[in-house]
């Protein structure tokens, strides 16, 4: 992690769950963080529950990343007042269970989706790396996908609506980019990581995949993913990493 001493990273959907928690650790590693949430005040609570020495670094910024313009606005104003970012963990994301997409009355569903998995990630990444390759940084896009996004296991009576879908898209995306980013001469690298389960605030009715037994990761888990992807030398781009709790069955 030498090499990102002092660089500044912006994380999406930092207000809970696998944002927040690689946040503090990007911290910790000696980077600045730029934290983009909906939830402003939760963003301020974090910054508080912070070590003293490290909060300076924690820029908390309201964005909802499904906006275009407030993303457009909100890197301009990270390219003025840093210089720009040098790495981007794009993990917003949202998941329906249970309601059938076959059956969707209500396509606000489906349209919230797509537009926080599938459009956040194109207006985040293409404002990101358009900045780190007008400045010549060999940066880092990091993506939180899911396994759904690759194969989706027999789900019985239960229904993930669009999500799968919505992930699915996200896996041809980034090895559409890699090979963009590729093309256009730089050395930015892009890394999908998808776990499995994790226990975070979005999946619904946590309290009963607990006490089902369901074998689940913690947002920690996909963080040490993230450091291990941030880790490797110039060389390496890890492309694609998946994670399962032991014991998951799918």
């Amino acid at each position: 992690m030498q090499r990102w001493q002092g660089k500044f990273a912006v994380v999406t959907g930092a207000s809970s769950g696998i944002g927040a928690v690689t946040a503090t650790k990007l911290l910790e590693k000696g980077l600045s963080v730029i934290a983009l949430a909906r939830r402003e005040e939760r963003l301020l609570e974090n910054q508080k529950a912070l070590p003293e020495n490290l909060r300076d670094r924690y820029h908390p910024k309201k964005c909802d990343v499904t906006d275009e313009e407030a993303v457009k606005s909100t890197f301009a104003w990270i390219q003025e007042r840093f210089g720009g970012a040098d790495v981007l963990v794009n993990n917003a994301g949202i998941m329906n269970i249970g309601v059938g997409l076959s059956a969707t009355e209500n396509t606000d569903i489906v349209r919230n989706t797509i537009e926080t998995n599938v459009m956040s990630v194109v207006y985040c990444v293409r404002e990101a790396f358009n900045s780190m390759k007008e400045r010549n940084v060999d940066g880092h896009i990091i993506i939180i996908n899911s396994l759904l996004g690759h194969n989706i296991p027999v789900m019985g009576n239960h229904s993930m609506n669009i999500y799968p879908a919505s992930k699915f898209a996200v896996t041809a995306m980034v090895e559409t980019y890699r090979q963009e980013f590729a093309n256009a001469g730089t050395k930015v690298k892009v890394t999908s990581i998808s776990p499995g389960g994790v226990e975070t605030e979005l999946v619904p009715n946590m309290a009963a995949f607990r006490k089902a037994g369901v074998a689940l990761l913690y947002p920690e888990d996909v963080t040490n993913a993230i450091l291990y992807a941030l880790s490797t030398p110039p060389h390496v781009q890890v492309h694609e990493l998946m994670i399962r709790a032991m014991g998951a069955k799918a």
